[in-house]
């Protein structure tokens, strides 16, 4: 399963969303649409962790890095990146 489809069945899942995973735009706006606030954040974070071994700090937990599934998938891949080749 690509990481993309991954971070969406996981939004669906947990946010119970009321579309399927695969109809779930990337572009979604999932903080101004009020299905992630603070709690769910965290929630998210600590799932990213542990899914893809991330250490995700503090100063990265920024807005823009998971306003949408887009934006988690590149977040999730540029901290996956090795630090000399970003």
């Amino acid at each position: 399963m690509a990481r993309i489809d991954d971070i969406k069945k996981y939004l669906v899942e947990e946010f119970l969303l009321d579309i399927p995973a695969d109809e779930l735009a990337e572009d979604y706006d999932l903080l101004a649409n009020g299905v992630i606030d603070s709690l769910g954040l965290l929630t998210l974070v600590s799932w990213l962790e542990d899914r893809y071994r991330l250490d995700i700090d503090a100063m990265e937990i920024a807005p823009d890095n998971f306003r949408s599934a887009g934006d988690i998938n590149a977040f999730v891949a540029s901290a996956d990146t090795p630090a000399g080749a970003k």
